[in-house]
């Protein structure tokens, strides 16, 4: 309990530029947990590009005839489709390996002491690592419709807002890193939040537009709260902001979106990590 003693006497404006002696323990876990997702697997880290286009493939074939129709709006839909299950896929399982991390962890931190933070912060860059490398297939299905079938895609075009993608792409990381803290102090105490939130991620999949637009659901008159419950998801946000990069033809930026998620995910994040640096003395007696 000494090594607890003096890592609680740490301030807590200092407790974070502690870390910076454990960059490459960091660097270590995140190389590992990248190298170890796939590594009993043929194909290896090609289902990093592969499992996307796959789940892309059955959505469109699924929801094609009902979401995909020109009337919807949409300039392409099965690019829709990808960005709202890439989106998604990051920050489920960003969050849910977070939230893992520390009981994963429990018998190094009951031998070795480094700041706990260590942990979740690691699990969750190999997973943002592993989502870097999935962007590819966007690219490449982006290239695909843009060369072969622009008759039919007539409004999909390229231009200099694609490379804003950058954008929402860490706002996605800013929300996952504040949830997955929060989870990862609440999985040490309470085991059945694991549980509960596997739940919570198949409601969030259907509460964020993956597959749909909010105008294709018809939500008016006494339904038109839930549109705004829908839009309350950072996700959704997340989604749209990269949908104008990619999709919209002209600058359809909602800076009130992008206000909206990027003061969640700082909120969180400040609540997840003074809510780790009360809570992880007492890890020890739980793990």
């Amino acid at each position: 309990m000494s090594e607890n003693t003096a890592v609680k006497k740490i301030p807590l404006k200092n407790y974070f530029k502690n870390a910076y002696k454990y960059r490459y323990l960091v660097q270590e876990i995140v190389r590992k947990n990248v190298k170890l997702q796939y590594r009993d697997s043929f194909l290896g880290m090609f289902w990093t590009f592969l499992q996307p286009l796959l789940t892309m493939i059955v959505l469109v074939l699924i929801f094609g005839k009902l979401f995909g129709t020109s009337s919807s709006g949409v300039v392409c839909y099965p690019l829709y489709v990808l960005i709202g299950r890439l989106m998604y896929e990051c920050f489920s399982q960003s969050t849910k390996r977070g939230m893992r991390s520390i009981r994963n962890s429990a018998s190094i931190i009951k031998k070795v002491y480094v700041p706990k933070y260590v942990y979740p912060i690691s699990n969750m860059l190999a997973n943002f690592v592993t989502f870097i490398i999935s962007l590819s297939v966007l690219v490449v299905v982006f290239a695909f419709f843009y060369i072969f079938m622009r008759d039919r895609y007539p409004e999909l075009v390229l231009s200099w807002r694609f490379f804003l993608i950058i954008v929402p792409i860490l706002l996605l990381f800013i929300v996952s890193m504040g949830c997955g803290m929060v989870l990862s102090v609440l999985n040490v105490f309470f085991k059945d939040i694991e549980y509960i939130y596997d739940v919570f991620t198949m409601l969030l999949f259907y509460m964020t537009p993956v597959f749909y637009k909010i105008k294709s659901l018809h939500l008016e008159g006494n339904m038109a709260w839930f549109a705004t419950v829908i839009k309350l998801n950072p996700l959704y946000w997340v989604c749209d902001l990269t949908r104008s990069c990619v999709l919209v033809n002209g600058f359809d930026w909602s800076w009130k979106g992008f206000a909206y998620t990027l003061v969640f995910g700082l909120v969180m994040n400040v609540i997840g990590f003074v809510f780790f640096y009360k809570k992880q003395d007492e890890f020890i007696l739980h793990i």
